[in-house]
């Protein structure tokens, strides 16, 4: 296997790995519904700001960086998802 097409497959596993961590926050979202004031809204906060800096990063990018875009999407979604309910 060549070393771009290494690359090209290790980018897309990585995307599908960070978008199932992010998706992962979807329990957390419907416990912060069902408990109201219990969670916790700093990590997912901070992990949407994270991922909007990166998605920004890939987007700007001389060569857009496609898979690093992909893969933080879900976290700006998730997250502030994830905090919001945390603070209601």
């Amino acid at each position: 296997m060549t070393q771009v097409k290494f690359m090209e497959n290790l980018g897309k596993v990585a995307t599908v790995t960070s978008v199932c961590m992010y998706v992962s926050y979807f329990p957390q979202i419907m416990n912060n519904l069902a408990h109201p004031g219990t969670g916790d809204w700093i990590q997912p906060l901070v992990a949407s700001i994270n991922c909007t800096l990166w998605v920004l990063y890939g987007l700007f990018k001389e060569h857009r960086d496609w898979p690093l875009s992909l893969a933080n999407m879900p976290g700006i979604v998730f997250g502030l998802a994830a905090a919001i309910t945390a603070l209601m």
